[in-house]
């Protein structure tokens, strides 16, 4: 098992704090160079929420999450627009922009974008498009198939956030698509639902290469909670062990769903070294890290 045992940290590492995360000091794992966090949020009031949307956090910035990343030693990163901003991707285009060629995004568009607009979001360096069936003001199960078809030729991955019970509906559906599939937040998948149906058709579409999934979002799914989220150990090795070329991590900073006192701030230096646990070796943690997200977003 790889070591998660904190080292002696200076005076400096411990002070560092990083907002809309609990804890403080950097993780006490080695991070592999060109580790990227795969699911990122920004925020910023001066673009107006979507109507009806659930979670409309406090600003939360690039500079903000580059103090994140001095605390979990990661160097990459992919930005995705939240629900807070339905079909405006405006917030996450500038954050591509203002953290530069170590980022890549994921949009949320509808069916009736232009051809033009794709491709400008290609050029900014968008890679895939997230449908959310959770918690989005966007989009429903019937635009699948039809957005599937207008980034297929891009190259891009269609990112989905379902209910269990939704996801396994779509399952039909999900193995006949012309672009991968990103599950993030573990499927959403609960603790209790390891070796269920939903659970069963996403590791199946991990072993078939049609599909990849976030490690993301553990306090989210976590029935036993803090501090340590013991119970996501087995739903995290289900996926490891059946395909570990499939499986990315993501903070999922800022913690809108928390930060709304929906569930406790998790520490994000901590849940690096969870996922080292889950890992259990450098070379498979360097493989989830830096490997797999550079062959899906391309860096």
């Amino acid at each position: 098992m790889l070591s998660v045992q904190p080292s002696q940290p200076t005076t400096s590492s411990v002070s560092l704090v990083a907002p809309f995360s609990a804890g403080q000091g950097r993780t006490s794992v080695a991070v592999p160079i060109g580790a990227c966090d795969c699911h990122v949020h920004v925020y910023d009031a001066t673009y107006p929420a979507a109507a009806h949307a659930r979670l409309t956090p406090l600003d939360a910035t690039v500079a903000d999450y580059q103090q994140l990343q001095l605390r979990t030693g990661t160097e990459r990163v992919v930005f995705v627009t939240p629900s807070t901003y339905g079909t405006d991707n405006r917030p996450m285009l500038h954050a591509l922009q203002m953290f530069g060629n170590g980022a890549r995004g994921t949009a949320v568009i509808d069916t009736s974008i232009s051809n033009a607009a794709l491709h400008a979001l290609h050029a900014a360096g968008v890679r895939g498009a997230r449908l959310n069936l959770s918690l989005g003001v966007a989009g429903s199960s019937e635009h699948i198939r039809p957005l599937a078809a207008r980034i297929a030729d891009l190259g891009w991955h269609l990112q989905l956030l379902a209910p269990p019970a939704q996801l396994l509906e779509l399952g039909p559906v999900l193995k006949t698509l012309p672009v991968q599939v990103v599950f993030d937040h573990f499927g959403r998948i609960s603790p209790s639902q390891v070796g269920q149906a939903a659970h069963q058709l996403v590791r199946t579409l991990l072993v078939e290469g049609r599909a990849w999934v976030k490690l993301s979002g553990g306090y989210i799914v976590t029935e036993q909670g803090p501090p340590d989220y013991d119970d996501i150990t087995p739903l995290a090795h289900s996926y490891l062990q059946a395909a570990p070329d499939r499986v990315l991590w993501g903070s999922d900073w800022p913690h809108a769903s928390a930060s709304a006192g929906h569930q406790p701030l998790p520490d994000d230096a901590q849940q690096m070294a969870q996922l080292a646990h889950w890992t259990g070796s450098a070379a498979m943690l360097q493989r989830v890290l830096t490997t797999n997200p550079a062959e899906l977003y391309g860096f």
